[in-house]
């Protein structure tokens, strides 16, 4: 008696075996199970940024305005006989801005052979009339 208890428990262990870690056992479903919603949860993602590329498509074939608003602020584009003003950004902390290098007046000669010419001391040719 003792035996056959013995057998049958080494039978229901070797059945249970794939059930439980086989290839198609539970824990390689509650796995896929896993994956399939973390998929579920990028398809969302990715269906409303598809839906407002959408609409934007859309918009730009059907509607000027779209097209209008993406010209000016992308590519800084003007209409004719408006005037663009921009306004810079103070600086901020401590920092002050930099300053320009002075302008020679026009006439001024050039540096001296072995001095390289900056900026501020190349010379400027005169407009032409």
């Amino acid at each position: 008696m003792r035996w056959l208890a013995i057998v049958l428990l080494v039978v229901i262990v070797l059945l249970q075996h794939p059930l439980w870690l086989g290839k198609g056992g539970w824990l390689r479903v509650w796995e896929v199970d896993r994956q399939l919603q973390e998929q579920k949860e990028t398809n969302q993602t990715l269906e409303l940024r598809n839906a407002g590329l959408d609409a934007e498509v859309r918009d730009l074939k059907q509607g000027y305005d779209a097209i209008e608003e993406r010209a000016r602020f992308e590519l800084g584009m003007v209409k004719q006989g408006e005037v663009f003003v921009q306004i810079p950004d103070k600086p901020t902390g401590d920092k002050a801005p930099t300053p320009l290098p002075p302008v020679k007046p026009a006439g001024t000669p050039p540096p001296p052979p072995g001095k390289p010419a900056t900026a501020a001391s190349a010379p400027v040719r005169p407009a032409r009339p």
